[in-house]
């Protein structure tokens, strides 16, 4: 009888462990908290604009819920490595408060091999990342930017203030004595119709404006009324009416968007590649570089972020506080900048994108792999890097 082939030896170092599969689920709840946390505090102060916006300019909630979703793709990528960052620095400080740091250290297992996991999630989170800057965030830039000028050209906004005298079109005026309801319920309202050649004269004592069906224009129902209809060549008619409704016609200010690409941010990685080497009419090359050079090594960087983390977490048992967390959020902030910086000055000065954008990408993660290998200890811990939890043994004597 043959003996089934035992699995290579790569198969074993990459299959998570039991202290794998612990730290991550360690890991997902404050990584959920805080990347709803980021992003509730990034998107707060822009909601605030689009409300004003859209309030003044009378959208609807439809397209207040399209101009978030566009939103969404990019201040997530501005929360992920914060929320990476948090969540790991949060669970291996608990850690080390509550001794489990020290009875894995005693057991033979270094702090490179309790951050492998952390790096295995932040490596996925790269990918992530890699989708958004690359591609998902080119285009719901696009769409935001194309919402938000047909909202702001949408014409006359359906909303009145008390004493307001609204022209929807050259031969149409309304006003109104008191309005309540966000500005669409009227009282005592006068309108003066000059369209068809003649004067119609409208007054009532409530109305109810609201955008119509086909959304190019605006309702009016009106309630307890007289129209007074002026034919010039004939006598004056009055009608007394109970209630009726007007439509009056919108006049839009918007045209077509144009189409996507005239902004460098608007385009993904593969148009940036081949816009790089073949050239693009509309968008000058040094821009493209830029933009390609700076999305990559955005996202090749979140799996060091963690690292990071997992290095300035430990703290001394007589140490009250840690400045740990502040030095990773200096840090990332520092990166971020300098990337800007490159990205600035590669676009604007042409200078060579592997000393402005790559020098301060290099730096980061060679002080990150320096930082956690000089908390580790040793250089020999890089074996226990490798070795599986579930195949350790007795701890090694000193």
């Amino acid at each position: 009888m043959m003996r089934a082939p035992r699995p290579s030896a790569l198969l074993q170092r990459i299959t998570p462990g039991t202290l794998d599969r612990y730290l991550v689920r360690q890991m997902a709840p404050p990584f959920l908290i805080s990347l709803a946390v980021v992003m509730t505090a990034l998107l707060l102060e822009r909601l605030l604009v689009l409300l004003n916006v859209l309030a003044a300019d009378g959208g609807t909630l439809k397209i207040f819920a399209g101009l978030l979703a566009d939103l969404i793709p990019h201040y997530l990528g501005l929360a992920l490595p914060a929320a990476i960052c948090v969540s790991v620095f949060s669970v291996v400080r608990r850690m080390s408060q509550n001794n489990e740091i020290d009875a894995l250290m005693a057991s033979g297992i270094s702090l490179l091999r309790i951050a492998r996991p952390f790096v295995m999630v932040g490596s996925v989170m790269g990918l992530v990342g890699f989708s958004l800057y690359g591609f998902i965030q080119p285009y719901a830039r696009y769409d935001f930017r194309q919402a938000m000028y047909f909202a702001a050209h949408a014409g006359w906004a359906p909303h009145l203030q008390s004493g307001m005298f609204a022209t929807p079109a050259d031969t149409l005026m309304l006003t109104a004595d008191r309005v309540d309801g966000a500005g669409t319920r009227l009282h005592h309202v006068f309108i003066r119709d000059r369209s068809s050649g003649l004067e119609r004269d409208i007054s009532a004592e409530s109305g109810t404006l609201r955008i119509a069906d086909d959304r190019t224009s605006v309702r009016l129902d009106l309630a307890h009324g007289i129209i007074v209809t002026d034919r010039q060549d004939t006598a004056p008619t009055l009608v007394q009416f109970d209630t009726t409704t007007r439509i009056f016609q919108t006049v839009s200010q918007a045209h077509t968007f144009r189409c996507r690409g005239n902004d460098e941010r608007e385009l993904t990685l593969l148009e940036l590649l081949r816009g790089v080497h073949t050239g693009d009419p509309a968008i000058r090359r040094p821009h493209l570089v830029a933009e390609l050079h700076f999305r990559l090594a955005r996202a090749l960087a979140i799996p060091f972020i963690p690292i990071l983390a997992c290095a300035l977490a430990g703290v001394a048992k007589r140490q009250r506080r840690n400045l740990g967390l502040a030095i990773a959020a200096i840090s990332l902030v520092g990166f971020d900048h300098a990337l800007q910086l490159g990205l600035s000055l590669v676009a604007s000065r042409s200078m060579s994108p592997w000393l402005v954008i790559w020098g301060p990408f290099s730096l980061f993660c060679g002080a990150c792999v320096w930082l956690i290998m000089h908390r580790a200890g040793s250089a020999g811990s890089g074996r226990i890097w490798r070795r599986p939890f579930t195949r350790l043994s007795a701890s090694p004597s000193p």
